[in-house]
């Protein structure tokens, strides 16, 4: 899952990534957490942007991608603190900057999760959560669906994928209400509109190294295998060239704390 991941860096996590990043706006010398940071996509730039003065303490709870990152990271970057770690119940707070880019969607629990992040926040600290727009990805979920053994018979309609929640946060106006409930002040959402150009390698790529793997739960390589050459085919079919990326990217602050009287 790691390598297959991390071969999506360049034509997908990246941009997304750097989108997020450029509108979270991390500071010099700012302490930052940045939640689900897989192999260091968001995580990388931002401890750039803070420089040796600042910390960004990056967690993902996949020990690959965090030595992923790490292997990225080097020895250039020591105010990059990467560990391995379940983000919904990591302690420390008082962050500058919480930012979490594609992650939320893998909590067991949207809501609480996300709450959790804004909380890690000082009053008045910036949270930023990017997320799917409506249509990312599609048709590829259906397809792969589609193409398993049973075709997809016994999935359960409740199973996680994609939005794992989301459908009502998938627009720019939702997310902002959403997070304005969450207890963020002064939000603001912005859609990143964004297309990719499919190869079969690519659309393959595309199952494996995101959530859309889970939908092969545990099948063995043979069919693995035979998965992928009717999902191929089928793309081919449909004649499915391109898939929307869009994303859209919550930003708002944690509510300042109210005065002691």
């Amino acid at each position: 899952m790691a390598a297959a991941f991390s071969e999506l860096d360049e034509v997908l996590w990246n941009p997304i990534s750097t989108a997020a990043v450029a509108r979270a706006h991390p500071r010099f010398d700012e302490l930052v957490l940045d939640a689900c940071c897989g192999d260091g996509a968001a995580a990388l730039p931002t401890a750039e942007l803070v420089g040796p003065g600042g910390v960004v303490d990056a967690v993902d709870l996949s020990e690959p991608l965090v030595a992923i990152a790490s292997e990225r990271a080097g020895e250039r970057m020591r105010q990059l603190r990467l560990h391995v770690a379940d983000v919904t119940t990591w302690e420390p707070t008082g962050y500058d900057l919480v930012q979490c880019v594609l992650g939320v969607s893998s909590f067991d629990d949207l809501e609480a999760g996300t709450r959790h992040l804004i909380e890690r926040a000082r009053p008045g600290g910036r949270v930023a959560i990017t997320v799917w727009a409506r249509g990312a990805l599609d048709p590829l979920p259906e397809v792969l669906a589609a193409a398993l053994p049973d075709g997809g018979a016994m999935l359960d309609a409740d199973a996680p994928v994609l939005s794992a929640g989301l459908e009502s946060i998938d627009t720019a106006g939702s997310l902002a209400q959403w997070l304005t409930r969450l207890g963020l002040v002064g939000v603001r959402a912005h859609a990143v509109q964004r297309h990719l150009d499919l190869t079969a390698e690519l659309a393959w790529t595309l199952v494996l190294g995101t959530r859309l793997r889970l939908l092969l739960g545990e099948l063995d390589a043979a069919e693995v295998a035979s998965v992928r050459e009717r999902y191929l085919a089928v793309l081919e079919v449909r004649a499915v060239t391109s898939v929307d990326v869009t994303t859209l990217i919550g930003i708002g602050r944690r509510a300042a704390a109210a005065p002691v009287e």
